[in-house]
């Protein structure tokens, strides 16, 4: 059975247009705008939703998607609430699929069984977990494609042919194309790289690739989906979201439609407009 995610890049493939993957803490800047905001990404153009899973040490992640997940937590984001908000936005939305993003701690915390139970209930499609390794596939990759889950992998820069086989073992759905050496949103997305890079790739795999960290304008989505199959955005999206809190560190008039407003100019240069 095919499922939201491959169903969604055969979509793009078949209109010709590259692909917007948006990324969302969840809970940030608080469960309700959060849920607000997660409704109204597709219709602005998102292809796929990352939703990230707060986390007290998320290390890969640069300041400004370190201080969402802070600021998810302050307002008392757990992964209960992060798989509520999935369950609210699968009653709104049937088709757009959902990737949960982050570390392993919150969900071996929680248990695996139990969060696997949980998030095929809510209507997850994939996991991206940075910090497990193929050598540890055994903790929740086997059991999370067993369950019908799509387990994504991250490749990088200094992911050469000798650890690519290791590294697209198991994974499904994409594989997402770590751009830039360091962590996410502190450099620009280096173009000819990317194009050369998202070639070797496919090489090894029939995979969509999805490519981020530093892809931050239109501009930049364009660029990447003209070698790439999506262009992953986070870091800006958090941003913005930062940029449209008061001082007390609440949601200011118009957060909502401000950020879904540069998701549409995104979806643009993505989808090559």
């Amino acid at each position: 059975m095919t499922g939201r995610i491959e169903a969604r890049f055969a979509a793009l493939r078949a209109a010709k247009r590259g692909g917007l993957v948006t990324f969302v803490t969840a809970g940030d800047p608080d469960h309700e705008t959060c849920k607000r905001l997660i409704r109204g990404l597709p219709e602005a153009g998102a292809d796929l939703i990352e939703l990230g899973m707060p986390f007290t040490d998320p290390m890969a992640d640069g300041p400004a998607i370190q201080a969402s997940s802070q600021r998810a937590l302050r307002a008392g984001a757990s992964m209960r609430r992060t798989l509520d908000i999935v369950r609210d936005f699968r009653g709104h939305d049937r088709e757009t699929p959902i990737i949960l993003m982050g570390y392993y701690n919150p969900i071996y915390i929680y248990g695996v069984e139990a969060f696997l139970r949980d998030a095929v209930a809510a209507g997850v499609d994939g996991l991206i977990i940075v910090d497990l390794p193929p050598e540890e596939d055994g903790e929740l990759c086997r059991p999370a494609l067993a369950a019908g889950i799509s387990w994504i992998r991250l490749a990088t820069p200094t992911t050469d042919d000798r650890r690519l086989p290791a590294v697209l073992s198991n994974t499904s759905g994409f594989v997402y194309y770590v751009s830039i050496m360091g962590t996410t949103g502190t450099k620009s997305v280096p173009e000819a790289e990317v194009r050369q890079a998202v070639a070797r790739l496919h090489r090894h795999t029939k995979l969509s690739i999805v490519v981020g960290f530093g892809v931050k304008t239109p501009d930049d989505a364009r660029a990447v989906t003209a070698a790439a199959d999506a262009a992953a955005v986070g870091s800006a999206i958090v941003s913005r979201i930062a940029a449209k809190l008061d001082a007390n560190g609440k949601p200011a008039p118009g957060l909502v439609e401000d950020v879904l407003g540069f998701v549409r100019a995104l979806a643009d240069g993505a989808h090559g407009a």
